[in-house]
């Protein structure tokens, strides 16, 4: 009767080592693709009415060949920046630039005493550690001011919305923002536009820099 007992036992904890599930392996989560430089620069949803896209506006290679159609001295040093950044570690990159009046179009980032404009330009990189680098050299010949640079208008680090690689310069009629966000890295240039427009734009940049 006792061997039964035992027998019986045995046999209830063998059912039940059988009938205990075992959890499958927990999968890796696959990141996220990152944004195309196309997608990721400013768009022309993002900026005041009245400002239309120069020609050119897109892929880097596509806005230098047009600009050199109409100031090759321009274009010229835009090619050395961009260069500049390849041999940084940069993999690809875009540009655009919207504007109130055409002329603004041949101007460096649209930049002129008074037409309304914003440009906006992202490189991206293998990791984020070229991309670091290769904001603190630089991005089209816009280097980080040093740590102890004072200057009117002009804020660094998590004061900017913009993460700790960033700084900006707002001192009318120009507004500058130059960042670092995972592996890419951000430039917005408006021109005759108010600080509230500036700083929308940069965000919806911003949050596309995955």
């Amino acid at each position: 009767m006792g061997r039964l007992a035992t027998i019986f036992a045995l046999s209830i904890l063998v059912v039940g080592c059988q009938s205990t599930p075992t959890s499958a392996p927990t999968p890796s989560p696959v990141p996220s693709p990152h944004t195309a430089v196309t997608a990721a620069v400013l768009q022309p949803a993002e900026v005041p009415a009245g400002l239309t896209a120069c020609p050119g506006s897109g892929p880097i290679a596509r806005y230098l060949s047009s600009l050199q159609g109409t100031d090759p001295a321009l274009a010229g040093r835009m090619s050395d920046e961009w260069q500049q950044l390849r041999a940084n570690g940069a993999l690809d990159a875009a540009i655009s630039l919207f504007v109130a009046d055409p002329t603004a179009c041949s101007a460096e980032l649209g930049v002129t005493a008074k037409v309304k404009a914003a440009a906006g330009f992202v490189a991206t990189f293998a990791d984020e550690g070229q991309a670091e680098r290769a904001w603190s050299s630089g991005v089209l010949g816009f280097v980080p001011p040093a740590p102890n640079q004072i200057a009117p208008g002009l804020v660094r680090g998590i004061a900017t919305g913009l993460g700790v690689s960033a700084w900006t310069l707002d001192r009318p009629p120009l507004r500058l923002a130059s960042w670092r966000r995972s592996i890419f890295v951000s430039l917005l240039v408006v021109t005759n536009l108010d600080v509230t427009t500036f700083k929308a734009m940069a965000a919806v940049i911003d949050a596309r820099l995955n």
